[in-house]
């Protein structure tokens, strides 16, 4: 679709990258002009709004890039991204968005709204990297009706990592994106309005272990793509995956949460 271009202007705070590896459980400083690791864009251009402007479940309130398409619930399905310098501490960027895709469909579970928000990440003139996120909005769960059966996981990895997601986690890393999503902090929230068991673990943080884990496997990454397919909650701890260029997350059950591909 066409749409108007949101520009978003930041300077890459050092300080920010460091709480967010101390928050990974890698603490690690970064001197100014150094490469950051890769997703750690996500750290910046927060769009702060005052409370009035946000919806019920903390997000700023659709409208706008993201238009209203009467489904309250919102999750971060995937995404992909095109690496092709590193973003580098300590300068200022410029991010530059739009709205590819936003429509209204019918699914198994109901009505769905399908967004791909599509973000370039600029700095000194060239283009770092391009992000693809996909959104998808639903209505609010019907009690009564059976939950979606999740995927079963590989078991054939060549690595695996145990970690787990405790609420102090989940708090720093919403703090750290200026996330105010309330699925991953009120447990009630979570619980009486979307139907979760827990508070749930942000996709992206998922995703952010997984393209770590890559990076060190591959020594670099050009492209990463990931589609989330479970949620996991706060007190599961889950195995990271990783085998000839495709990760995954698999929860304590076996359910396949997350899959990934690297390159």
């Amino acid at each position: 679709m066409s749409a108007e271009m949101q520009i978003s202007e930041d300077v890459i705070d050092p300080a920010r990258a460091e709480a967010m590896m101390a928050t990974l459980g890698q603490p690690r400083g970064f001197a100014a002009g150094e490469a950051l690791p890769p997703f750690f864009h996500q750290l910046y251009f927060w769009e702060p709004k005052p409370p009035g402007a946000l919806g019920r479940d903390g997000h700023p309130k659709l409208g706008g890039l993201i238009p209203d398409m009467g489904l309250p619930r919102r999750m971060w399905a995937g995404g992909r991204l095109e690496f092709e310098t590193p973003l580098r501490a300590g300068q200022p960027a410029q991010r530059r968005s739009v709205c590819e895709t936003a429509k209204r469909k019918t699914g198994r579970s109901g009505a769905l709204g399908i967004v791909t928000l599509r973000h370039e990440i600029w700095q000194d003139g060239r283009r770092c990297l391009t992000d693809w996120q996909d959104l998808v909005y639903r209505e609010d769960p019907d009690p009564a009706a059976p939950g979606p059966t999740a995927p079963v996981a590989r078991t054939d990895e060549a690595l695996s990592e145990a970690r787990s997601f405790d609420a102090t986690l989940l708090f720093r890393y919403s703090a750290l994106t200026f996330n105010g999503h309330r699925i991953h902090y009120d447990r009630d929230y979570a619980r009486e309005f979307e139907g979760y068991t827990g508070l749930v673990v942000h996709g992206p943080l998922l995703a952010q272990h997984l393209m770590l884990m890559a990076e060190a496997r591959l020594g670099g990454l050009s492209r990463f793509s990931f589609r989330a397919t479970s949620p996991l909650m706060d007190f599961e701890t889950a195995e990271f995956c990783w085998k000839d260029g495709a990760g995954w997350v698999r929860g304590p059950d076996g359910r396949q949460c997350m899959v990934a591909e690297a390159g």
